[in-house]
Order: C-alpha cells, then sequence, then structure tokens
C-alpha cells in the first residue's frame, strides 16, 4: 500500500479558522481595488467606503437581534474581550467597598484569552479581586449553584455560548435567570466566538452586557471582528486615537475585512440561497462522520455529549492511541485535525476536558474534528471516505485489527521496536525468520496495541518480562501472560523457568533463546531490590565475547539517558547500585545500546560512551575512580534532585547530564535538492510511522525508519556513522529530534529537513 500522489486536503479544523469563502473573497479584494476610500473622508470615495461599513454593521444587528446596543468592529475576538472586560473593571473599581472581597468569575473551560486577560487587567487596573473558575460537569455544563454561591460577591462574570474544544453549549436563558437572580448588577460578559452561524442569538432579549465575536471562524478572513455592547453596560475604549466608530474605537477601518463580512451576513439572514446548512442537515453530517469513526476505529469514545454540542464539533479519543499519533495518521491522510499534544515525552492534557472529569488518557488521547455550517454532503461523503483510507493503513503497522484487509500487504516485523506511553518505554523484540517475540517492561496502556501486534503478525510470545517492579505504574506483564503465556512458569517479574545458564564472572547468569538471539537475566539491584538487566546477545554467546555479542542491553532504570536510577526508594540501595554498574561495564561493550524503561527527553537510546562523556558520577564508578561510601554520598545528593511534581509520574532519575540540543544541519527543499545534486550518496530516512509513509510518502525516499525502529537503525549502522543521513518527517520536529540523538551516539553528519513535507512543496 504505497501511495507516491498528493491527496487532496480534508479539512476538519473549522473551530480553529476557516478557508474564507469565495464570495467573501471576491468582497474583500473588491473591496482593496474599488472601495478603497477612508470611511472618515467626506468625498463619494469616502461615502461609499463608509456605507459598505453600515451596510455591514446593519447586518449584523439584525443577524444578532442586537436592538439600541452598540456594535463595534474590532481586530478580533481578543481585541473584543479585551474591550468588555477593560470597560467592565474600570466601571466596577467605582464602586467597590474597603473591606469587602471580590473576585471575578469565568466557566472553567473558558478560552484562555478570557482569564489571562482578566488577570492582566486586574493587575494593570489594581483591582483587588480573586480569579474564579466556575466548576463544570461532565457534560461541560456550569455549576450554576457554585454561581448562585459566588456571583454576589463578583465584579464581572465571563462565560462562553459554545465551547472551541467540544462544541458544548450553555443554556444562556437558564444561566441568565441564575446570574441575575444572584446578582443583578454583576457585567456579564459572553463569548459568542463558535455561537454565530451555529446558533440562534438574540441579544435584545437578554441581560448579556458584553459579546465578543470573529470573522475567520465563520469564512471572513482573519483580522475582523466585531463586540456587542448593551445600551445600558459601560464602555471604555481599548483603543484611543482618531475617533473612528464614533469614537469607541480609534484606527482606520479594516474596510475588504467588513466587506467579506457582509457577504456572510447577508448568506446567514438569506438562507434560501445560502451554502450554509440547517442545524438538522449538520447533526446528519455529524451522525455520518461518528459512524465512519466508529467502524474504523471500533472502540472509540466521544468525549462531547452531542446532546448537549453544537453539531459541527466532535470531540474523541481511540484507547491506546496518543493524540499526537492519530493526529500524525490524519496528517498523513491529508485530514487537517486538532491535538493537544506536541512532540514531546510530556503528554499534554485538555484542560477543558479535565474540567469536565474525563479520565486522564481521554484527556491526553484527545482529537478535535470540527467543520464549519457551509460543508457541503459531498465533503462529508469524501472526509469519510479518506478516514477510512486512514484506518486501513493503520492495519499495515498492525495498530489496528481489520478481517477485511489483506494481511499479505503488511511487511514482516524483525528486531527492536520502542513504544511509548508519556516517559515509559516498552521494549519489543522480534525474530521474523522463528516468529518468536520478547516484551520488556509491558505498560498498561499499551496492552491492547500489543495484543494487536502479536496476533497480527501471528507471532509468538516467549516472554513478557520486566526489569523491575514498577513504582510509577501496574505492569501490563500479567495480562500478556494470562492470555499468551497460561502455561508458563516464571519468576516474579516475568523471567522464564529454565535450566539453562553461562558463566560470566564468577555468576551462572540463565538464558534463553529468542529466535536466534540469546537473552540473557543479569542481576543489577540497587535502583529497586529486584532490578534485572536483560542483554539481548547474538547466539551461541560465549563467556569471553559474551560483551561483543551483547547488543541491546535491557537496563529498565538502572542507567537513564542522562541520569542514574533513583535510589531513595525503601527497596533501594546506592551500594546495590554501585555493584550492578560495574557489573553492567563488565557485560556490555561501547556499541551495546542501552533501553532504558524510562526516556524524559526524547534521546531514545544510550551507550556506555554517550553516558560517561556527561555523567561524572557514572565516569567515576567505570574508571574506578570513586569508592563506594564516597558514591553513596553522591548519590544521595544526586537524588535530592529528583522532582516528583511532574504531572501524574513518579521520576525514576534526577536528570542531571545535559541533553544534546546540538545545532543540527537543517536544509529546505531547494538546499537539499542542490545536494543531492552535488553528492549522490546523501541518503534521506522518512522516520514517520509506516502507516503515515504508506498513506503519502517521497519518491526521494530512500528508506522508511519509523521513530519506533530508530533504535534499531541505529544498532544496525553503528558502522556507517560517517555517512551523510538526511532525516524527514510530516514537520520537522520528530525529524529534528531523532537527528539530535543520533548526533549524541556519534553520527556527526546527520541533519534533517526543516518543516518537513509541510512546507517542502
Amino acid at each position: 500500500m504505497k501511495n507516491t500522489t498528493d491527496l487532496t486536503q480534508i479539512y476538519l479544523d473549522a473551530n480553529a479558522t476557516t478557508p474564507v469563502l469565495p464570495q467573501a473573497a471576491s468582497a474583500a479584494l473588491s473591496a482593496m481595488e474599488n472601495l478603497f476610500g477612508n470611511p472618515s473622508s467626506s468625498h463619494i470615495t469616502g461615502l461609499k467606503a463608509k456605507n459598505l461599513m453600515e451596510q455591514t454593521r446593519l447586518r449584523a444587528q439584525t443577524l444578532l437581534g442586537s436592538g439600541s446596543g452598540k456594535l463595534i468592529f474590532t481586530s478580533g475576538a481578543t481585541e473584543g474581550i479585551q474591550t468588555s472586560i477593560l470597560s467592565a473593571l474600570i466601571a466596577a473599581k467605582s464602586s467597590m467597598s474597603v473591606n469587602k472581597s471580590y473576585s471575578v468569575l469565568y466557566g472553567a473551560t473558558e478560552h484562555k484569552a478570557v482569564p489571562e486577560s482578566l488577570k492582566h487587567w486586574l493587575n494593570v487596573l489594581d483591582v483587588r479581586a480573586e480569579v474564579t473558575a466556575i466548576p463544570v460537569d461532565r457534560f461541560g455544563l456550569l455549576d450554576h449553584d457554585f454561581i448562585t454561591q459566588h456571583a454576589p460577591n463578583a465584579l464581572m462574570i465571563c462565560t462562553m455560548a459554545v465551547n472551541n474544544e467540544t462544541g458544548v453549549y450553555q443554556d444562556l436563558c437558564a444561566l441568565e435567570n441564575t446570574i441575575r437572580h444572584a446578582n443583578p448588577d454583576i457585567f456579564w460578559m459572553v463569548d459568542c466566538v463558535q455561537a454565530l452561524g451555529k446558533t440562534e442569538l438574540d441579544l435584545k432579549s437578554t441581560t448579556i452586557d458584553y459579546a465578543p465575536f470573529s470573522g475567520h471562524k465563520l469564512y471572513a478572513p482573519k483580522g475582523i471582528g466585531f463586540v456587542y455592547i448593551r445600551d445600558s453596560a459601560p464602555f471604555t475604549p481599548f483603543i484611543a486615537g482618531g475617533g473612528q466608530e464614533s469614537g469607541l474605537r480609534s484606527g482606520t477601518e479594516n474596510l475588504p475585512g467588513m466587506a467579506a463580512l457582509n457577504v456572510i451576513f447577508e448568506m446567514l439572514l438569506n438562507t434560501e440561497s445560502s451554502p450554509f446548512s440547517n442545524s438538522a442537515q449538520l447533526t446528519h453530517y455529524r451522525q455520518q462522520i461518528a459512524t465512519t469513526l466508529t467502524e474504523c476505529f471500533g472502540d472509540v469514545v466521544f468525549n462531547n455529549s452531542f446532546e448537549h454540542s453544537v453539531a459541527t464539533t466532535i470531540n474523541f479519543a481511540v484507547p491506546g492511541f496518543s493524540s499526537k499519533e492519530i493526529m500524525d495518521l490524519f496528517d498523513a491522510a491529508n485530514i487537517r485535525v486538532s491535538s493537544g499534544s506536541a512532540c514531546s515525552s510530556k503528554v499534554t492534557r485538555s484542560f477543558v476536558l479535565n474540567a469536565m472529569g474525563l479520565p486522564a488518557w481521554q484527556s491526553e488521547a484527545a482529537i478535535r474534528m470540527s467543520f464549519g455550517p457551509a460543508i457541503t454532503q459531498a465533503e462529508v461523503d469524501s472526509a469519510c471516505a479518506r478516514i477510512r483510507t486512514a484506518s486501513q493503513a493503520l492495519t499495515q503497522s498492525c495498530m489496528i485489527l481489520d478481517d477485511t484487509s489483506d494481511i499479505s500487504d503488511r511487511s514482516d516485523l524483525d528486531g527492536l521496536l520502542q513504544l511509548r506511553s508519556g516517559a515509559s518505554c516498552t521494549w519489543v523484540f522480534v525474530d521474523s525468520s522463528s516468529k518468536q517475540a520478547l516484551i520488556v517492561d509491558p505498560l498498561p496502556e499499551l496492552q491492547h496495541r500489543l495484543e494487536t501486534l502479536l496476533e497480527c503478525q501471528k507471532l509468538t510470545l516467549v516472554a513478557a518480562i520486566d526489569t523491575h517492579g514498577h513504582a510509577d505504574h501496574i505492569s501490563g506483564r500479567e495480562a500478556l501472560a494470562a492470555r499468551f503465556l497460561a502455561e508458563q512458569k516464571s519468576d516474579a517479574l516475568g523471567w522464564p523457568m529454565t535450566e539453562a545458564h553461562i558463566e560470566h564472572l564468577g555468576q551462572q547468569l540463565q538464558t534463553i533463546a529468542i529466535g536466534s538471539k540469546q537473552l540473557l537475566r543479569l542481576p543489577t539491584p540497587g535502583h529497586t531490590s529486584d532490578s534485572i538487566s536483560l542483554l539481548l546477545c547474538e547466539a551461541p554467546v560465549s563467556a569471553s565475547q559474551l560483551a561483543q555479542q551483547t547488543q541491546y542491553a535491557f537496563c529498565g532504570d538502572t542507567i537513564l539517558m542522562g541520569s542514574l536510577g533513583r535510589t531513595n526508594f525503601d527497596s533501594s540501595s546506592s551500594q546495590a547500585l554501585f555493584n550492578s554498574l560495574k557489573l553492567i561495564r563488565d557485560s556490555i561493550s561501547n556499541t551495546t545500546l542501552i533501553c532504558a524503561s524510562h526516556d524524559y527527553n526524547n534521546e531514545f537510546t544510550t551507550s556506555l560512551n554517550a553516558e560517561v562523556s556527561r555523567n561524572e558520577l557514572l565516569k567515576a564508578v567505570i574508571n574506578n575512580q570513586i569508592s563506594v561510601d564516597v558514591f553513596q554520598q553522591h548519590k544521595a545528593h544526586l537524588d535530592t534532585h529528583l522532582n516528583d511534581e511532574v504531572g501524574t509520574e513518579i521520576m525514576c532519575g534526577a536528570i542531571i547530564g545535559n541533553c544534546d540540543r546540538s545545532n543540527i544541519k537543517e536544509y529546505d527543499a531547494i538546499s537539499l535538492a542542490a545536494a543531492m545534486k552535488q553528492d549522490e550518496n546523501v541518503c534521506i530516512i522518512d522516520i514517520r510511522e509506516p502507516h503515515e509513509y504508506a498513506l503519502n510518502h517521497s519518491t526521494q525516499s530512500s528508506q522508511n525508519v519509523p521513530l519506533t525502529r530508530l533504535v534499531q537503525f541505529i544498532q544496525e549502522h553503528q558502522n556507517q556513522k560517517h555517512k551523510q543521513w538526511v532525516l524527514v518527517c510530516r514537520s520537522g520536529s520528530r525529524s529534528m529530534i531523532a537527528a539530535q540523538a543520533m548526533h549524541r551516539l556519534g553520527f556527526e553528519h546527520v541533519s534533517h529537513l526543516k518543516g518537513g513535507y509541510a512546507l517542502s512543496s
């Protein structure tokens, strides 16, 4: 399944921004070419410009039902928010009592522009009031009892009509009743950015004081917006100057933006000839997309209740997948969606879903699909077809099972695979010739994926082994063993009972076969009393050549990238760690790759040489320059640098070594083409995952080496560190961190394509 042709774009990120409708773009261009006059000018060209501006305002007033309220054009919603908050707080300050405590309230799921603006203006205006979040329930609906309790002493309350992440809408009538019964005089701002074109608004019939709007969220250009201000609400100009907008908002008006808005307003008002779909049709589109997601990802979970959300937003999560993995998959399929994750070991959670009380995994795995009300049936059909194509690509990577797909098209996995959940790592080794597999440190979050991988690749699981008892998570080993190793007898960490062993440094090391490799069990207590290291070696193992034969050392948290495993658990012993480090030194070579249980800085793997070069304490142990007593003192001091306040993770080592963030050479498309023309030995490596590569890749890519298999690639090419490797990914983020990891391990001429495929066309 190799698709090297460009796929048409499927845009499902309308809550972030929308394309400008052709009619709106034409109107804006016409305004720039023909109605370019300054609305403040008194000549005919200026009068025509002013007429367009007032026509746009009139249509907006009709559409919003603003009545006698003011409607001021702005640069966008953020300016409207500043205008609203500044006006309300200046007025509120003048009526504050000296000995009374005050607050300003905002919904816990509000766009960050609201609480940050509140904090800013409270500080600038020296208004002493506490910024307080209003809780929401599991549906994202505001807690009315909380409002009733806190509104009497609040200066201002900020809510939103429709949430940008979930599409959840608030019942403004019920909310108004609660607010005004609690405090008739409180100033009330409603963020209406996501409401326009999706819900009915009649502002004159409400007591909403301020309502900001944005043009680019509804098919108008960026840089134009407007704000409604109730006739009785206080107002202070946010921008002073030439007195435009009747002195309410100075600055020469954005006439092209207004011309575009004028067309959009006309479409919303004249529904018969409008490209905008009605609520029933939009609901049908949402259901069609949701059904497709369920068919393609059977255990998909929808994070927003459709009953309480506008039809244009779907927020979902797929168990076993991070939001970034789904984001990368869809982007490779040219489907544009939104997620909260970045290319980092620190998992980013949605504060909106957290506020709703959803489980952490749903917040971490959340994907938002959003479309505008001008979407067509043909576009929805295309989107659903492309989602199916994307999910089928996952079957090629054995990340999901699909009985309807041709399994013969899936390439056999051979070698080492690194899977992650946050900073925690699971390692899978597969011997393709024997179809045998080993799993080291299986994470419960990856259980479904591991089971799918074994089933899809038709592998026999030889062992699932933990390198130690993990303090930061429950092992996924027992569940795997119950399904695939029910008859196997093993110890507490999953090491199979065996009589096979070799002698090494006076110890009898147990060994098992994994296809053509041998796995040795090396006791390395210290981080915990039960810590072991697993050495994967070329077979047959010779006691005298063990270090040279060891390709990978799964050391758990004994040696971490940039640190050593912590030794302040009850079962820890720094003295034992000292001895274990020496044993590891004598059991592996400088080319052996150390595969840790945690990777806090996206470094993938390491070696003794790489760690000794930046970890002075480890260097002293390896070179016999420190006694065990002095080591214990230094190790105790090192553990004082531990930071367990990082999310919910228990840090398994204090990171003290500097992470290599070398100045990696960066190409753009032009300079890379020139380099390839000049040197035919330049080798391009596409480091996206196989399903991304299958969906869309450049014919120039000589090899696909996904990040999950980067460690295998590094091990296989240690004798080619001089080569010109150029790494490529979707955006340039993954290729940069992979290049930095390879550079740290001696690949001196590794480089990457800045901006990735996204900016290379």
